[in-house]
């Protein structure tokens, strides 16, 4: 206990005065009863005048406590002492009631000995209850009764005494556990009274306070901002502005219920609330987004720094009754005024850096930069171009093959979107296609760019496919994915010869849905593949729950693999799991003939990248075909 918490200490005093009148009568009572079944088996000083002298003792502590609660509540420092002096006297009242009856031990006959045992049993339980609001005079009986009775028995080699010694200690960690566990409850109802107070009524309570963490909520959190900006502007000082999104929690919610992710974010909420002070304030905007303002902390190091701790903080396993969960934090961080000019931009510009940093760092700090600064007017531009663009004009499909190694055909062709902007030139697929999707107009993006793919597909060889990526918002609905595949039927090209890509990050977002619509896929002979596996948080659980034909092993193990021998391991594994689940197992992004003598060593076969050709436009690829005619004919 501190002089920290005093109220935390008044609502103790207040909880166990109550209780202790009743638990020395009940000591007293069972005392008096167990020394009766010994009389005349031990000696007078044994049953008689201990308990008499036991019995004064307890009768001097019932009466000091029965007078007590007729003064009122004491303060704070009063409710320190007495929960203090309180665990002493515990203390020693144990230790003299357990030697006691372990004295009577000897005496008697196979019944009284196994009354000592019940008493010792009986009245330790009833006092660890009734001193479960002071944990160190809990934690001292249930030392000095259940250990005295524990080890004493389990001495004696009478397997009876050793079986209940061993029931005791299983039954007193259970019984502390969850005595511990309502101690808990009991300090975080006197912390939500305390708080509640601090608010001064239920109704600001609601309006400014989450629900389930506790923490300031979004509407707090933008109250709290724009007067941190206020102050920023008087003092001409600098302050930072952070946006953190837990990776990885859908999974959790999806494999362990809504009630663990709760219970996650809950101790989430602990976890940030203990890093809040006068200069951080903390905040859950909703779902498992949460937000920090930081003031005066120091130099922009210094504020990176700190984010750099709570991910830090959040990284570390979180621990849910049976369950040990990891996740990671990632933050989006901006510093005021430099690239912010007021409350709304720091938070845009914040929410942009995370969304970064959720793409290529996760569970790390990303700080808005003057370079993010240059992307949100470039993405500004790339979307303006988007809504007013003759897209059926601008956007055209490059085609790169697949290879069978073995046979040196090609197996399909990849489809790759291409975009030329008469202002913006040539526009890259990684700029456009996430403004298509964040603005909504990426079903028409990818329609369009499906209806030119099939039109050359069917006059290719019937033995070579098409491959073609889908966004998760293609197949975010029925209504998207039914005109999806209206296209592919009237197309002309058999479905067998047409595979889907879609990424473990779709998957995440709605495994569900993902199910569903890689089941009509398949349902009309369309393959699914599973492009960039290994990168992201997708379980086996998951990969097992869609039906795949292929999984696509992402570029980033294959780049030098012959210098990595991590990345050699962890391709064998991938080509080894896509062997066992009979599934086509792609690698992309061979560009030199050490990664394909490696890759071929290692068992892989179907292969895509450079060293075979680089993404060509429609009209080279009846040209490059025919250099492929012998070995697309030799092909079984």
């Amino acid at each position: 206990m501190t002089s920290a918490e005093p109220a935390l200490l008044k609502a103790q005093y207040r909880a166990f005065a109550g209780q202790l009148p009743l638990m020395y009568v009940v000591l007293a009572a069972n005392t008096w009863l167990l020394a009766s079944t010994h009389i005349g088996h031990a000696p007078a000083w044994l049953t008689v005048a201990v308990p008499v002298l036991l019995t004064m003792a307890a009768a001097a502590r019932c009466t000091h406590w029965y007078r007590r609660r007729g003064k009122g509540a004491p303060d704070a420092a009063e409710a320190q002492r007495a929960l203090r002096w309180t665990g002493r006297l515990a203390l020693a009242m144990a230790l003299a009631f357990t030697l006691w009856a372990l004295a009577l031990y000897p005496y008697g006959d196979a019944w009284t000995r196994s009354h000592v045992a019940f008493y010792l049993a009986t009245t330790s339980l009833v006092i660890l209850l009734c001193m479960m609001h002071v944990r160190p005079a809990m934690l001292s009986v249930a030392l000095v009764f259940n250990g005295g009775f524990v080890l004493f028995f389990a001495l004696t080699g009478q397997a009876t005494f050793v079986a209940m010694a061993a029931a005791m200690a299983t039954m007193t960690l259970v019984f502390i556990y969850t005595l511990l566990r309502q101690y808990r409850r009991f300090t975080d109802l006197v912390g939500e009274r305390l708080r509640a107070e601090r608010l001064g009524a239920e109704n600001l309570r609601l309006a400014n306070l989450d629900s389930l963490t506790r923490l300031p909520n979004r509407r707090a959190f933008f109250t709290a901002l724009s007067r941190a900006c206020e102050r920023a502007d008087q003092r001409r000082t600098r302050l930072a502005v952070g946006i953190i999104d837990l990776d990885g929690f859908k999974p959790i919610n999806d494999l362990h219920g809504h009630a663990a992710g709760d219970r996650l974010l809950k101790q989430v909420g602990k976890r940030l609330a203990q890093l809040a002070d006068a200069h951080v304030h903390l905040a859950r905007l909703g779902g498992d987004e949460f937000a920090m303002i930081a003031e005066d902390l120091g130099d922009d190091e210094a504020y990176v720094a700190f984010a750099r701790q709570v991910c830090a903080r959040l990284r570390e396993p979180f621990q849910l009754q049976d369950l040990s969960l990891h996740v990671t934090a990632t933050m989006g961080l901006v510093l005021y005024p430099d690239l912010a000019g007021h409350a709304e931009d720091l938070y845009e510009r914040a929410d942009y850096a995370l969304y970064h940093g959720k793409r290529e760092h996760r569970g790390g700090v990303s700080l808005f930069s003057a370079d993010h600064h240059r992307r949100i007017q470039h993405e500004a531009a790339i979307e303006q171009a988007l809504r007013n663009a003759d897209l059926e004009a601008q956007l055209t499909v490059a085609f790169q093959p697949i290879m069978c190694v073995a046979s040196g055909a090609p197996l399909a062709f990849e489809a790759l979107a291409r975009w030329c902007h008469p202002k913006l030139g040539q526009v890259p697929p990684a700029d456009f296609i996430p403004v298509a999707e964040r603005t909504g107009l990426v079903h028409r993006v990818t329609r369009i760019l499906l209806a030119k793919a099939l039109a050359e597909a069917v006059h290719w060889p019937e033995a070579v496919g098409l491959s073609f990526n889908l966004s998760m918002h293609d197949l975010g609905s029925a209504e998207d994915l039914s005109g999806l595949l209206e296209l592919i039927r009237a197309s002309g090209v058999h479905p067998a010869r047409i595979d889907m890509e879609i990424t473990e990050t779709a998957i995440l977002n709605d495994t569900a849905q993902m199910q569903r619509a890689a089941g009509l896929l398949r349902g009309l002979g369309c393959g699914v593949s599973l492009d960039d596996f290994g990168t992201g948080f997708s379980s086996l659980s998951q990969l097992l729950a869609l039906p795949l034909t292929k999984i696509k092993i992402d570029r980033r193990f294959v780049t030098g693999i012959q210098d990595k021998p991590t990345s050699m391991k962890i391709v064998r594994s991938l080509l080894a799991l896509s062997r066992d689940m009979e599934l086509g197992c792609v690698i992309e992004g061979v560009e030199t003939a050490d990664e394909l003598a490696v890759l071929q060593e290692l068992g892989g076969n179907l292969m895509q990248g450079y060293l075979f050709a680089r993404p060509m436009p429609p009209e080279a690829v009846a040209g490059w075909l025919r250099h492929s005619l012998p070995a697309l004919a030799a092909r079984p």
